[in-house]
């Protein structure tokens, strides 16, 4: 199959590479030379620009950063749009709003063109071992189509419902997530101010029900005071604004949530977006230190 691979970041590379070493003819587009050169020297083709990837392919994947950036990539000038025949397919693999995916998936439309939305779970890690979660909206049959293809990149991959249904799902699993990893935070917050280890703490909490994903991994870096970014706390602050805007527009009270956006919020305006999301736990002690007993 030809196929088509636009942004080749963290994520993105090495799906790519997964596509192309299925036997798929690839084409790739990337912002940065450099960023596509790995898959051009594994046998890919590089081309200028987005509409140019889609002439060449019957199915394009995007993995940018905001729905601006994919409404660019697939609307805009020297866009997918311009360059696709009736029947070619766009999968979008990022975390963009789901009005955004409606939008740009009604435009495509117009054209005979497919589109499913379809964010992942698992990080750069899951991209790498090709274990990621694939929540997918958009036709069943389109997605029937490239299931192939998606099951090069991941194990697990549900038809969630139409058009911005997986962004839908993408952005219960962030708010899940990341209010986890608040919790994880406050838990290593309280053993520290009691004087407790951290680590032993996590070590036996992972033994009982509080066990998690989300405790292995952050509990870890927090616990070892590694804040490098497994995955920058920059997307997760973006992807709860994706939520938090679905939220108001709804009219679905998510408590919690707003809760854990104003710690993303005070993370961020400590300059700490390009570092991991377990940076929570510094925010928790600097709000700590400021409400201790004399501390005006």
């Amino acid at each position: 199959m030809r196929v088509g691979f636009i942004g080749l970041g963290a994520m993105g590379r090495p799906m790519a590479l997964h596509l192309l070493r299925a036997g798929h003819a690839l084409s790739v587009c990337a912002r940065r030379a450099e960023s596509a050169q790995p898959l051009v020297d594994a046998g890919a083709t590089r081309r200028a620009s987005p509409v140019e990837v889609a002439a060449n392919s019957d199915v394009v994947f995007t993995m940018v950063t905001t729905g601006a950036d994919v409404e660019d990539v697939a609307l805009g000038e020297g866009g997918i749009i311009h360059g696709a025949r009736p029947g070619t397919v766009l999968v979008d693999m990022g975390t963009i709003p789901p009005g955004t995916a409606r939008h740009i998936a009604a435009k495509l439309g117009e054209r005979g063109i497919e589109m499913l939305d379809a964010p992942v779970s698992g990080g750069e890690q899951g991209a790498i071992n090709a274990t990621l979660a694939i929540m997918a909206g958009g036709k069943s049959e389109v997605l029937e189509r490239v299931r192939p293809l998606l099951e090069k990149l991941g194990k697990t991959i549900v038809h969630i419902g139409p058009s911005g249904a997986g962004q839908v799902a993408k952005a219960c699993n962030q708010m899940i997530m990341v209010s986890c990893i608040e919790a994880v935070a406050e838990a290593l917050l309280l053993a520290e101010k009691a004087d407790v280890d951290p680590a032993r703490v996590r070590q036996a909490l992972s033994g009982g029900s509080a066990a998690s994903r989300v405790l292995e991994f952050f509990g870890t870096k927090m616990a070892a005071r590694d804040f490098k970014a497994g995955v920058e706390a920059r997307l997760h602050h973006k992807d709860f604004g994706i939520l938090m805007n679905e939220a108001a527009a709804l009219g679905a009270p998510l408590p919690v949530a707003a809760q854990v956006w104003q710690q993303l919020n005070a993370l961020m305006a400590q300059g700490w977006g390009r570092e991991d999301t377990s940076s929570l736990l510094r925010v928790l002690e600097g709000e700590s230190l400021a409400t201790a007993p004399g501390i005006a």
